[in-house]
Order: structure tokens, then sequence, then C-alpha cells
């Protein structure tokens, strides 16, 4: 990285965490701490419900889904809007109506205590293993850029966002949820534009549309009636919209967002808001994959995208899998 590269990198930290930090103070009630006080505006609590369900799993499976198996995933999220109208419509009035600070309060008011216990540790076990992947996933790219450990990237990131989720509860968790879903909008935008700009000279966007799409990487609605086709268009509108409803209606997760809002109408244009963006959001994702898949008709890809595993394998001993490697990478 150069210099430039760090002080982007440091600043965007300093000023995600400290502006968390700032907009969570007087967080020192449990209604302050876990509701914010029911004082999210929509748009924050829309961004927030995003960034929750996106990570850089996100940016870099669903491009990395788009590139091997084409855009027929976004079908799994035809059925999101559907599932938010329902949730908007009956589970949110619900929830303020019932003024619970947590999803599994109403399995006690409803049934017992143990009910709400078994809820509880389920999402806990369910949270932290997500959140552990969650994690992973950019712990390898930037141990790729910085040439750090892939431990170390972990620890850093896990302490990064405890130093502002902890002191400052949820108000900290979406106003920092804010800043770093615009920044995942702009890098899209980023690697889209790059990859479109990276082609030859005389390649065009409309020659690189056609190339991806008698590749088989624009198949973005699929008829099929196959029950063993995963992702169908009726797959994602059934299928989809039970899983959305599971997830946005129960998950404490997606709960938490809009119980923050300042009203039922708050909360109910937030989880609108995403039934609108999410799928637009998730077709231009796979589009950048399928265009990555199109640069690289025109570019040799790297055998291994982690320079460091690479350099781990050239220093071993002969061995029948240093010879394939090396053997590769001498391959026009």
């Amino acid at each position: 990285m150069r210099l430039l590269d760090w002080i982007v990198l440091i600043l965007s930290l300093v000023f995600i965490v400290g502006y968390g930090l700032y907009k969570g103070r007087g967080s020192g009630t449990i209604q302050g701490y876990l509701l914010a006080d029911k004082s999210m505006p929509w748009w924050a609590m829309g961004l927030s419900i995003m960034a929750t369900q996106a990570s850089a799993i996100t940016f870099l499976g669903t491009t990395g889904q788009a590139y091997v198996d084409g855009m027929r995933f976004v079908q799994f999220y035809f059925g999101l809007p559907l599932a938010m109208i329902i949730i908007a419509a009956v589970a949110v009035p619900f929830y303020h109506k019932m003024r619970v600070v947590t999803a599994y309060e109403f399995l006690e008011q409803r049934f017992d205590s143990k009910t709400r216990l078994a809820a509880s540790i389920i999402f806990l076990i369910q949270r932290g293993l997500g959140v552990g992947l969650a994690l992973y996933a950019p712990a390898v790219v930037l141990s790729v850029i910085l040439g750090w450990s892939e431990r170390v990237t972990v620890l850093i990131m896990a302490g990064v966002v405890v130093s502002y989720a902890v002191p400052g509860g949820i108000k900290a968790v979406t106003w920092t949820d804010v800043q770093q879903m615009m920044l995942i909008f702009l890098g899209i935008a980023g690697a889209f534009a790059s990859a479109v700009w990276l082609l030859p000279a005389e390649v065009s966007f409309g020659d690189a549309l056609y190339l991806a799409g008698a590749s088989g990487r624009l198949n973005a609605v699929d008829l099929s009636l196959d029950p063993n086709n995963r992702y169908t268009l009726w797959s994602g509108l059934i299928g989809g919209m039970f899983l959305a409803l599971s997830y946005f209606g129960c998950d404490q997760s997606q709960v938490q967002r809009y119980l923050t809002g300042k009203s039922v109408g708050h909360s109910r244009t937030s989880l609108i808001f995403n039934a609108i963006v999410k799928v637009p959001l998730q077709f231009f994702i796979l589009l950048t994959g399928a265009m990555v898949f199109v640069f690289y008709q025109f570019e040799k890809p790297p055998l291994l995208f982690n320079k460091t595993a690479a350099a781990r394998i050239e220093a071993v001993e002969p061995g029948p899998v240093r010879l394939e490697y090396l053997e590769a990478q001498r391959q026009p």
C-alpha cells in the first residue's frame, strides 16, 4: 500500500469510530442503549438494516457467484419485497404496540421465560457463527493487501467494531452502519467502473454485455420448474419470501433496527426502502461479477489471488503441489 492508501484507511476508520461514538453518547439507559430512545429516522434505519445483512461476503461472495454461475442468484431476493410489505403491515405495528425491547421478549409474554431463553441462545449461536464468517472474508482480503496474518486482521476488525458498539449501543451501531453502507455503495460502483474501464480499448460495454450473455453470465431470470434447479423465479418468490419473513420478522439483528424508529410509519418506511433498493443493488453487484468474468477473458487470471499464499508455495521444497503451481503460472 502507498502512503495515500494508508492515510485514507486510517482516516476512514477514525472518522467512522469517532462519529459512531459521538452519535451514541447519552445511551445510558436500557431504552437508550437498545432502542436509541425511539429516535432514529427511517433512512438511517433503512441503511442500517441493509448494512446488517450485507458484509464483505456480499461484496466478495456475490460477485464471485456471478463470475462462476451467472446472475441467477438475484432471483433469491425476488421474494424480499413481498416479505417487507407483510412485515411492515403486520409485525411492525405489533412490536411497537407490545413495547418490547427485543424480538424474544414477546416469546416470554406469550409463552414463558424458557421459550425466550431457548430462542435467544439459538440466535446468539447462529449470529456468532455468522459474524465469524463475516470477519474472516475481509480478513483474507486485508491479509493480501497488507501482508499481515489473517488472525491479526480479524482481531483488528473485531477490536474496531467493539470499540464503538459496546459503549455506544444501537445508536452508534446504526450511524456507523450508515457510513459503512455509503462506502459499500461507492466500492461497488468503483469496482464496476474499474472492470469496464480496464477492458481492451476495442471492447465496448455493449460488447462486454454480449460476451457475458453468450457465456451464460446474464441469466437473471429462470422460469424453469425443475425442482433440482436451486435459483429460479419461483424459488425466489416463494422460498425467498419465507426466508426473508423469518429473518426480518424474527431475527433480533434486524428487528432491533426498526424498533428504534420514531414511529410505526418510520419503521415501515425503512423496510419499504429496503424492498425497493435491495434487488437492484444485488443485481448491480452480480453484474459487476459478470464484468469481471469478461475482463478475465482478455487477461490471464492468477492461479492464486492471495500473494502471501503464492509466496509460501514458491518457498517450499520441490513437490507435486509446487510443480503444478509453477507449471500453471508458465502457461499462456
